[in-house]
């Protein structure tokens, strides 16, 4: 099922989408009378054409959005660093948080702002403390992410909450698929139409379960908090004017357009 959060005349709804087109610009999406994360899946009746209605970012974590830095070999090895021995955790705010064709800002303070696409995971349940085992239990869904940092900041600040935590550093969309197998997904992400990462969730050097563990072993995650599980190699500047495209296989297209703030 994919669901997706969506407004009609500014104001937010939910719904199921039928579309074949992976950004979702046509098809259709069934009303759903209750955002859910929290009540059980409920049709109001009312079905619109996505032609009319704008997709947002499918959930606004209620807390954080985890990420997982370096989890693929090849792309700590493209800047240079080591492959980790345990899950790299960093956080970016909610704040951070835009949906689909919203415009991901480019700061005044960095001359080198990149992409990197990534798998989302959705939480559906209160978790901590989570054997690897029943890490399925808690997931509802998944759903695509772009972890958008200023490389200078990252590199000069000596921490990333800055570098990664600006307003409009998190698109995630075009909805959440709940009916996934992550294993192996090819992830791609292509700039004005050219392909700059493609890999598969395969190379993950941790895997979903081992990352949910390893996070609830010292933080909550709460229902609609998402994870993002690292990005390929390949990543690279944007810059004003530029569209970004992550795509990732079974799931959809997520693009956004690199602007300046007036």
């Amino acid at each position: 099922m994919r669901i997706a959060r969506f407004s009609v005349d500014d104001e937010p709804k939910y719904g199921v989408v039928e579309t074949d087109d992976p950004e979702g610009l046509t098809g259709t999406v069934a009303v759903l009378d209750s955002d859910p994360l929290y009540r059980p899946v409920q049709f109001t009746g009312e079905k619109l054409q996505l032609a009319d209605v704008r997709l947002l970012a499918p959930v606004i974590p209620r807390s954080k959005v985890v990420c997982v830095g370096r989890n693929y070999a090849a792309h700590a090895a493209e800047l240079g660093n080591d492959v980790p021995t345990q899950p790299m955790i960093f956080l970016k705010p909610n704040t951070s948080v835009i949906g689909p064709r919203d415009g991901i800002v480019y700061p005044e303070q960095t001359n080198d702002l990149q992409f990197e696409g990534e798998l989302g995971i959705v939480i559906g349940r209160i978790c901590r403390d989570l054997p690897k085992e029943r890490a399925e239990e808690v997931i509802f869904g998944y759903t695509i992410g772009n972890d958008v940092t200023a490389r200078d900041l990252q590199k000069t600040d000596g921490q990333w909450a800055r570098a990664k935590g600006y307003d409009t550093f998190c698109p995630l969309g075009p909805w959440i698929e709940t009916d996934l197998d992550p294993a192996d997904l090819r992830v791609t992400t292509h700039v004005n139409g050219e392909l700059k990462q493609d890999g598969r969730t395969s190379q993950f050097i941790f895997d979903i379960p081992e990352v949910l563990a390893w996070i609830t072993s010292f933080t909550t995650l709460l229902p609609g908090d998402v994870v993002l599980t690292g990005t390929p190699a390949g990543v690279g500047p944007m810059l004003p004017g530029d569209e970004v495209s992550v795509e990732i296989e079974g799931l959809g297209a997520l693009t956004n357009r690199v602007i300046v703030r007036d």
